[in-house]
């Protein structure tokens, strides 16, 4: 049987779910150059990938307990069909992880040209919610 080979992806940014700042859960979280990654589990792993184009909107929100024990949440929102929504919960300097991503986010629109309008009132247009190719943005969002 031969072994097949992947590229391991360089982390750019990775941190675990903390409680009480201590990174004692089985959830993680890792930010490559292209994709944001979500791992649960000790025995049996359940991860998710987003593809960093696909992402719309990331914003951050630090409670008064998450204040006192040096964490905060950072939440991602996505056009990804299977984590629209990605809520890292707990992690260590949540406003740098935000600029981080963005920063990447930006690149990674520019890498793939792809470029979203912002759409006034909820309408797109006649069409404007057609996917040709299946990726999950509408085609008239694509700079292709």
């Amino acid at each position: 049987m031969a072994k097949i080979k992947a590229n391991k992806p360089v982390y750019l940014w990775k941190d675990r779910k903390r409680i009480l700042g201590i990174p004692m859960t089985f959830i993680r979280y890792r930010l490559s150059e292209d994709r944001l990654f979500f791992e649960t589990g000790l025995f049996n792993l359940r991860g998710e990938e987003i593809l960093l184009y696909r992402i719309r909107d990331i914003g951050v929100t630090i409670s008064f307990w998450q204040r006192l024990t040096g964490v905060g949440t950072v939440t991602v929102t996505s056009t990804d069909s299977s984590a629209p929504m990605l809520a890292m919960k707990d992690i260590k300097h949540p406003r740098e992880v935000k600029e981080l991503i963005h920063t990447q986010v930006e690149k990674a629109k520019l890498a793939y040209r792809v470029r979203y309008t912002e759409l006034m009132e909820g309408g797109m247009g006649p069409g404007g919610n057609i996917d040709m190719d299946g990726d999950g943005i509408p085609d008239m969002l694509q700079d292709n």
